[in-house]
């Protein structure tokens, strides 16, 4: 289980990357963060994200339309 769960279904870029940006603040060093969006640019605007910030994302995965992502704080 995240130590962490953001929801940002409904809303579309750079929204969701601004959110995820405060919230991983909020998670311990090693904690991870759930992230669920609907925006299908999502996958690559995570991947980008945790590239850049050096986080990493431990998976993603789609259903319904719903995207979900595990992002652990480094």
């Amino acid at each position: 289980m995240a130590d962490k769960t953001l929801d940002v279904k409904g809303l579309n870029c750079p929204i969701p990357i601004m959110k995820v940006k405060k919230a991983i603040n909020e998670v311990p060093k090693g904690g991870t963060l759930e992230v669920l969006a609907t925006d299908p640019g999502s996958v690559a605007d995570f991947e980008a994200f945790c590239k850049s910030t050096g986080n990493e994302l431990i998976e993603h995965s789609e259903e319904g339309g719903v995207y979900r992502f595990l992002i652990r704080r480094t």
